[in-house]
């Protein structure tokens, strides 16, 4: 089995059509649709259902899609490693970020890590969902809540606690409560996400309603929402870190409850060998976080 083919099979996973691949791999179709097919020739099974505008994995292409990238990425691992530009980054990571952390961390520290490794390029899905990786095809996701029963393999960042935050100017207009019962008097900007608000009571996880005027399926909304007055929100330190720095939102602290103590987790799909890119990526991250910490 040649890793050049496999690499064709996860180009033409990843585009959703031979064309595609062919271009991302700077080919012609006709080579792609050769390799596709020597490589379910020698497999004994269909990878992919064909049409004349697209094709899509079968159930035998999704079960061996996680097989195919385990050896391209041990193959690259293993010239990163033993070859002369061992520290350098290169090929396409691919990866997922909640999208108000991957806006305010991610985005703003592409352009020194590409320009520190032109032969890197990123494919970035900014989304609040849990996507399945493996069945995606991607070598990273930035999550802030701990893995449930997975086989993934996930590494700590840093600390992402919860915060309430809300604008100066609504704190001027509607004061700073400063006890769990004083939220009843505010406007909250609710995540339809988290319906009730998790405190640490006691030691204990407690969910508390909230009330208010604003109510949105997106992170992004309701820091936006936040910054322009419109209530209390309930964020992440790190969604609202340049925020809170720029005098845009402040952080409310009540006495008798404490916030929950949430985390930056980098997840990776089960395999022995981490691609270098991916090492680089999480490098640069540190350096970043700890960067934007020293800043404030």
């Amino acid at each position: 089995m040649l890793t050049s083919d496999l690499r064709v099979f996860q180009a033409v996973a990843s585009a959703g059509s031979l064309s595609a691949a062919a271009r991302q791999l700077d080919v012609q179709p006709m080579q792609v649709s050769r390799r596709v097919a020597a490589l379910e020739e020698e497999l004994g099974t269909r990878l992919f259902h064909r049409t004349t505008r697209s094709v899509s994995l079968t159930s035998e292409g999704q079960l061996f899609l996680p097989y195919a990238s385990t050896i391209i990425d041990a193959e690259d691992s293993a010239k990163s490693e033993l070859g002369p530009a061992s520290a350098k980054a290169k090929g396409v990571l691919r990866m997922t970020a909640p999208s108000v952390f991957g806006q305010s961390i991610v985005v703003p520290m592409l352009s020194r890590l590409l320009e520190a490794h032109p032969d890197l390029s990123v494919d970035l899905d900014l989304s609040d969902k849990v996507i399945d990786i493996v069945g995606q095809g991607l070598d990273l996701a930035l999550r802030l809540a701990p893995l449930g029963d997975s086989e993934l393999v996930a590494k700590r960042i840093t600390s992402n606690p919860r915060v309430i935050c809300a604008s100066p100017d609504y704190l001027r207009r509607n004061g700073r409560p400063t006890k769990l019962t004083e939220l009843a008097a505010h406007h909250c900007i609710q995540l339809q996400a988290i319906p009730r608000w998790p405190f640490i009571i006691d030691g204990e996880l407690t969910r508390k309603r909230v009330n208010g005027r604003v109510n949105t399926s997106s992170v992004d909304a309701v820091r936006s929402a936040a910054i322009q007055g419109l209530g209390l929100a309930m964020l992440t330190s790190w969604d609202i870190i340049r925020q809170v720095r720029d005098g845009k939102l402040e952080i409310v602290e009540l006495q008798d409850a404490e916030m929950e103590d949430l985390s930056v987790w980098a997840v990776t799909p089960s395999r022995r060998f981490t691609p270098m890119r991916v090492k680089i990526f999480l490098g640069a991250l540190e350096d970043e976080l700890d960067m934007i910490r020293k800043s404030g």
